[in-house]
């Protein structure tokens, strides 16, 4: 299992059952199993699966946790196959069962390895201009998804307040609704400390979430 991908994984359970008290010690050493076993990824993503519906009450980081199972599968497991295993007719196969899969926190942990193979710090600006491109007629989908964020990257010099009321704002429908919160708020301050994670906790509307989501991107960045 990647290390990054446990502390992430780690950081987000623990700071999703902190929030909602709630035990957290099996869902993790199950999880934490599955993604350290040798199976075939459709597998794992059924035995991922299996956690969540016998601990409904996560239930919410059951996506999340599905983006961490497949960067864990980028950074551990294809470099155990052939390789050109992602031109492979059995990667077409989990590409398509797992289209509806996951959530954009995917692009962003992609896009933070990116930047760590650069050796660069990851920036709003730069995640959007250019490894999403949304700025480009062919990427107008990721346009589309992000404009809550195009539209008001000059958060990430405001607060924790004043990015919970734009989020407050935005249509729930919107794909990106959910996770704006702790997404703006990483690029507002990449590694909180004690005192801003208590500000940035009583500004969420569902703390439990958006502290697992902010955890996860904080510890796989850190």
């Amino acid at each position: 299992m990647d290390q990054q991908i446990y502390n992430a994984l780690e950081k987000c359970l623990r700071a999703y059952a902190d929030t909602a008290q709630l035990e957290r010690s099996d869902v993790f050493t199950r999880l934490a199993g599955v993604f350290d076993s040798d199976g075939e990824f459709l597998d794992k993503m059924a035995q991922v699966d299996a956690v969540f519906d016998d601990y409904p009450r996560f239930e919410e980081l059951r996506e999340v946790v599905f983006d961490l199972l497949l960067m864990n599968f980028f950074a551990a497991d294809v470099a155990k196959l052939e390789d050109d295993y992602l031109e492979s007719e059995a990667w077409e196969e989990i590409e398509e069962q797992t289209i509806d899969r996951g959530t954009e926190l995917l692009n962003l942990l992609l896009y933070f390895r990116e930047c760590a193979d650069e050796q660069i710090e990851p920036e709003l600006s730069d995640y959007l201009k250019e490894f999403l491109l949304v700025d480009e007629d062919e990427f107008q989908d990721e346009h589309r998804i992000y404009e809550p964020v195009i539209a008001n990257q000059l958060l990430i010099d405001s607060s924790y307040n004043e990015i919970a009321e734009v989020r407050s704002k935005i249509p729930e429908n919107q794909e990106l609704a959910d996770l704006f919160y702790p997404i703006m708020s990483f690029f507002y301050e990449p590694r909180p400390s004690d005192a801003e994670w208590e500000e940035y906790a009583a500004e969420s509307t569902n703390p439990a979430f958006d502290n697992a989501v902010y955890g996860l991107l904080v510890a796989y960045n850190y």
